[in-house]
């Protein structure tokens, strides 16, 4: 099974994960919150810095639990249940499922690219149709 088919069964419980998805693509592709570099030092500011450089090497991805995200992300977990009527665990499980894989798929040569992520992620909302 592939990225896309992760990620699309990860969206899989309807219009409000589907919201989510499109809500973090595009936090990372407008540099909202710090964009991708934000994120990753979220991750590295919170002790879990190892899984970023997972995700963007080009080695396995290590898995993220739900608690973890809510590590890292915290009050952007807290910002995106309320603004998708989800829980904040709903919201911490679909990240713990999909950012692996979608910061895997940003960042091919295992570095965040220099031009951004916006080309990546425009088609990977067209694949993904949202």
């Amino acid at each position: 099974m592939g990225f896309l088919d992760n990620l699309t069964g990860s969206l899989s419980g309807g219009s409000a994960s589907s919201g989510l998805a499109r809500s973090v693509m595009d936090m990372i592709a407008s540099g909202q919150g710090g964009g991708l570099n934000g994120l990753v030092q979220a991750f590295q500011q919170n002790g879990l810095g190892h899984l970023m450089d997972s995700w963007i090497g080009t080695g396995q991805n290590l898995p993220v639990s739900p608690g973890q995200v809510q590590q890292a992300l915290g009050p952007k977990v807290q910002e995106l249940a309320s603004q998708h009527g989800m829980s904040t665990d709903a919201v911490s499980h679909a990240l713990s499922q999909f950012l692996p894989g979608l910061i895997d798929h940003l960042t091919p040569n295992g570095q965040v690219p220099q031009g951004g992520v916006g080309a990546g992620l425009s088609a990977l909302r067209s694949k993904l149709g949202i």
